[in-house]
């Protein structure tokens, strides 16, 4: 494949509801839609996930620009890709800026899928026809409302409820969605809201027969959460630990958890949630894909991603109309029973619903292939 343009779409959108986490609240999300076009006009699309403050990662919209402008697709402009997997190649010696790249290399996956006339499923060995999701809720002014929205989602089916937690919103919350709902899987996410000295606290989670506790501890405490591991019956979750297959590994070898939650804007694509994947198959350790209030076309790869075989628990995936008042693909991604039916249609299986993107767009820049003179 020879990269002949590289558009990049910036898109601002309004949430339907606001999203509280530990570390604050979002309401809209400010990001930038890749276009790869090919020399023989197939297109393929990814996205990216920085918020535009650095509170999940350390990188932002504003950063994520500056990568892809000046560094990340000149580099690709300037290549010849054969397969996927090379785009990560091409970016090894940058580093860091993992949601950058991903951005781009998903959007090289769903043309190479195009091309080759397969799903992109299909290209990254994808065997499942639907996949299971959960509800990931934000933390609500009060318990009633939390309850609310609870109820609201299991008679919807969704097949996992998470919600977000801190000091001071944990144990009550939990003793009162567990007197409403005794039997629903349920997990929590602290996204590193506590630390060791919350040890005793912790213990406590495990009196709410929770399917598991996503990043108690800060993100670099990979040690200190194998330290809280041996504390707990409740497994942990591992999320904004895990960068890169060191940091699998190392939380592997120390036991800092039992289960891992793999998005492939966090580890840098495609090609290296693949290999996380892997791997934790390989070492017994369950992995779920989880999300990043994208839109359909985020949420498409992550589908995709989610048809491998050991992504054995629901992800954090869900309806468009979940989360937005209207998407930028058409169909939008729907969720009947708890389960998404994955589409056979080529690529991410979606079109890109243009008017919806002229409507939220920003700005449009075009990057072009150099041409060779004679």
């Amino acid at each position: 494949m020879i990269i002949d343009s590289v558009i990049l779409h910036r898109l601002n959108m309004q949430l339907k509801a606001p999203f509280q986490t530990s570390f604050g609240t979002v309401k809209e999300k400010d990001f930038y839609l890749v276009e790869v076009v090919d020399e023989d006009g197939f297109r393929g699309f990814g996205e990216t996930s920085a918020f535009s403050t650095p509170w999940y990662t350390e990188e932002t919209t504003a950063t994520v620009k500056v990568m892809l402008e000046q560094i990340l697709i000149p580099k690709l402009l300037a290549a010849r890709i054969e397969h996927p997997d090379d785009v990560t190649l091409l970016f090894q010696p940058v580093k860091r800026n993992f949601m950058a790249k991903a951005a781009i290399e998903g959007a090289v996956w769903d043309l190479y899928a195009k091309r080759n006339g397969l799903t992109l499923a299909q290209a990254l060995g994808g065997k499942k026809r639907t996949i299971d999701v959960g509800i990931s809720l934000g933390m609500e002014e009060t318990t009633t409302a939390l309850l609310k929205k609870i109820e609201q989602y299991v008679s919807e089916g969704y097949k996992r409820v998470k919600v977000k937690v801190k000091p001071g919103k944990d144990i009550d919350v939990l003793k009162a969605i567990r007197k409403h709902f005794p039997q629903i899987p349920l997990m929590v996410d602290a996204n590193s809201a506590y630390t060791l000295k919350d040890i005793e606290l912790l213990k406590k989670f495990d009196d709410f027969a929770l399917l598991m506790i996503e990043q108690p501890l800060s993100d670099d405490d990979i040690a200190m959460h194998a330290e809280l591991q041996k504390e707990l019956e409740t497994p942990i979750c591992l999320d904004e630990s895990i960068y890169s297959m060191a940091d699998v590994k190392l939380a592997v070898q120390l036991k800092s958890c039992k289960i891992i939650n793999i998005k492939a804007s966090r580890v840098g694509g495609l090609t290296n949630a693949k290999k996380m994947h892997d791997y934790c198959k390989e070492k017994g350790i369950a992995v779920w894909v989880g999300g990043m209030l994208d839109s359909g076309v985020g949420r498409a790869h992550h589908i995709a991603l989610a048809t491998l075989e050991n992504f054995s628990l629901p992800g954090d995936i869900g309806g468009s109309g979940r989360y937005w008042h209207e998407d930028i693909i058409a169909p939008e991604v729907v969720v009947c029973r708890g389960e998404i039916n994955v589409s056979d249609s080529p690529g991410i299986g979606y079109e890109i619903d243009w008017e919806k993107v002229k409507k939220h767009r920003v700005s449009k820049e075009v990057f072009q292939r150099k041409r060779k003179t004679t």
